[in-house]
Formats: structure tokens, C-alpha cells, sequence
């Protein structure tokens, strides 16, 4: 069992930085890939950005890449992402997961594929 927590999300004008963080608990970190998703008012949640257990491997969507790091911190059991030059369509609820059992390269991009999921932290970009 794994237990994720976020933190770090709040208001931030257009072109603003903020820094997203995901503790886990409960089992080793490298043994899981983790990654961030968001879900808009009304909208299904999408994929943002993704991590292999390792840390090694990375994969963004489209829409974030250049603008979104993602990274972990295995000695600190967190995973974090740098979110710059936001813009408001960025506003959403930003939840971060978990999937143990892969290979330590690998990433996951669909949701469904996901084991375990963090409470989510709400960014909301004013323009």
C-alpha cells in the first residue's frame, strides 16, 4: 500500500511559477512509477507529466512540455513538479500517482494503469 499526498498548489497570475509536491509513504520509492495528472471543471482527467522508478525516464503531454519539469527526490520519498510560465488553462485540480511492478525505466502515461492516488491540490491561473 502506498499513501500520496500533494501539496504546494494555489493561486498564481499568468506567467507565474509554482512548484507542486507529492510525499509518499508506505513502501520503497524507486519501486514505483509516479505521475501528475489534472482534471478542469467538467473535463476528464489528463495525463501531464510522468517518472520512472529510477527517476532516469521522463514523458510530458504536449501541452506542458518546456514549460513543466517533473523530478523526484528518493531519499525524500516526494516527487515534484516545477510548473513555469503557467497560463489559466493550466487551472485544474492536480493529482499524482503511483504504479509499482514495472520495470525501473518505465513510464506510465494512462491513467487507468495507475494503482494509487493522491487527495489532489487545486492551481487556479488568473490571466
Amino acid at each position: 500500500q502506498v499513501q500520496l499526498v500533494e501539496s504546494g498548489g494555489g493561486l498564481v497570475q499568468a506567467g507565474g511559477s509554482l512548484r507542486l509536491s507529492c510525499a509518499a509513504s508506505g513502501r520503497t520509492f524507486t519501486d514505483y512509477a509516479m505521475g501528475w495528472f489534472r482534471q478542469a471543471p467538467e473535463k476528464e482527467r489528463e495525463f501531464v507529466a510522468s517518472i520512472s522508478g529510477s527517476g532516469t525516464t521522463t514523458y510530458y503531454a504536449d501541452s506542458v512540455k518546456g514549460r513543466f519539469t517533473i523530478s523526484k527526490d528518493n531519499a525524500k520519498t516526494t516527487m515534484y513538479l516545477q510548473m513555469n510560465s503557467l497560463k489559466p488553462e493550466d487551472t485544474a485540480v492536480y493529482y499524482c500517482a503511483a504504479v509499482g511492478g514495472l520495470p525501473g525505466g518505465t513510464t506510465v502515461q494512462a491513467k487507468r494503469l495507475y494503482d494509487y492516488w493522491g487527495q489532489g491540490t487545486q492551481v487556479t491561473v488568473s490571466s
